[in-house]
């Protein structure tokens, strides 16, 4: 984190990244002296309503965050920066988005949390959108001309006031992650799901918080002892943070735990916390193995859509085989159960070096009624998710020649643009299980 006495004292010269958080009401024109090096800038935390005019002098930024700002326009000055790619808004009071605001080059917009009631057609020039993060705002439609986004691959419009599923959604060649749960138009599958589920209550009391072990975008893990008879259990508890996140509701994400069911390659609940002092919900889980650690990193700024993974990172034939059989049929066992998990990613898999494998974190989790007319497509988006995990591994691995060559047309097939040629999960869990012999 920068201070703005750093900056006015020319002690910042030649950063390429700046972070500011305090209490800004104005942008600090000292900040035009970092122009021919400055890439990076995060003002987020802070008071502003408006940017500068001129802020296209920064002709080398690529990067802004505004976030917890009091935006109510995303400022059209945005789409002027010539290298602007990456624009985060998020928490703001944003209403209004014009089209001059959209960067012709732009690959990531995040405007989660926000009153975004309406989105410019001009989002269909946006060519190179990757990475669309709207969750929590007052969208009723979406306008069909982002269809024309052929390279969008990663889409949040969870907790909106969708009355349907865009259908040509699930013809985009190269989306793979998807999230749309808390919208008017799956409400009726979320509340089935949740009176259904018979989810055992556990109450507050009867656990004792130990230390943290994790925490993500929709709440914090902690290990924590569990009362039970004469002893006590070591359980993870997950305590969700009750606010709209990244991905959607937290609620959404409880509904799609508790509903998930039984799988050797998912993390079982136990049951939810019940009788919380303040009303906050949490659900209960065995604590696992500290022998298993996460699979990669999240994506970063440069790699956008895409894990990131330790240089050097080697998996052996039979890891690959375990971790990416198991989670092609944990995938296959959510689908069945009408639940598309949304965020199939390496850095939400938990392994053990050994091949063991389990998928978390439901954050992004939607619901859908598996007779459903436009089932299949939402399953064949993940499918192509899971390619691209599948490279990923494959990338890492040395594999005989034959079973290389095979291992890589199942890979092909799962990512082509054509996603009623993708073969379902259940095809690709078949498909490892042959290889793997």
């Amino acid at each position: 984190m920068h201070t703005l006495e750093q900056l006015r004292a020319g002690q910042l010269a030649g950063v390429q990244r700046l972070q500011m958080s305090c209490g800004l009401t104005e942008f600090p024109n000292e900040i035009f002296a970092l122009a021919d090096t400055l890439e990076i800038l995060d003002l987020s935390g802070n008071a502003l309503s408006s940017l500068p005019a001129d802020l296209p002098r920064l002709h080398k930024l690529r990067v802004i965050f505004c976030s917890a700002n009091q935006f109510t326009t995303l400022p059209a000055v945005l789409g002027a920066c010539p290298a602007l790619t990456m624009i985060g808004f998020k928490s703001n009071q944003i209403r209004e988005v014009p089209a001059a605001a959209l960067p012709p080059d732009l690959r990531w917009l995040i405007l989660t949390d926000n009153q975004v009631a309406e989105l410019p057609a001009a989002i269909g020039q946006c060519m190179q959108l990757q990475k669309l993060m709207l969750a929590g705002n007052q969208l009723c439609t979406l306008p069909s001309e982002l269809a024309a986004c052929s390279r969008l691959e990663l889409l949040r419009i969870a907790a909106n006031r969708l009355a349907e599923l865009p259908v040509w959604l699930l013809a985009m060649p190269r989306l793979s992650w998807l999230a749309y749960a808390g919208n008017p138009f799956c409400a009726a599958d979320e509340l089935a799901a949740e009176t259904g589920a018979g989810i055992a209550g556990i109450a507050w009391d009867r656990l004792q918080f130990q230390q943290k072990l994790g925490e993500g975008a929709s709440g914090v893990i902690h290990q924590a002892a569990l009362r039970q008879g004469d002893g006590e259990r070591a359980v993870a508890v997950k305590m969700f943070k009750g606010a709209v996140t990244s991905d959607g509701l937290p609620r959404c994400e409880m509904t799609a735990c508790v509903s998930s069911g039984e799988h050797p390659n998912l993390i079982p609940v136990l049951g939810e916390v019940s009788d919380h002092p303040e009303g906050a919900k949490g659900c209960v889980m065995p604590l696992i193995d500290p022998g298993f650690g996460n699979l990669a990193g999240p994506p970063s700024l440069d790699s956008c859509t895409r894990d990131t993974y330790p240089d050097g990172k080697r998996f052996s034939p039979a890891e690959l085989f375990g971790i990416a059989g198991g989670i092609a049929s944990a995938a296959r066992h959510l689908h069945e159960r009408g639940i598309m998990h949304g965020d199939l990613y390496g850095h939400n898999i938990l392994h053990c070096g050994q091949g063991r494998s389990l998928l978390g974190d439901f954050g992004a989790a939607s619901l859908f009624a598996p007779g459903a007319p436009h089932a299949a497509g939402l399953q064949r988006l993940e499918v192509r998710a899971f390619g691209h995990l599948l490279d990923e591994l494959m990338a890492r691995c040395e594999l005989p020649a034959a079973q290389q060559a095979a291992l890589a047309k199942l890979q092909a097939a799962c990512v082509q643009t054509d996603p009623a040629a993708r073969p379902s999960l259940a095809d690709v869990e078949q498909r490892m299980m042959a290889l793997q012999v």
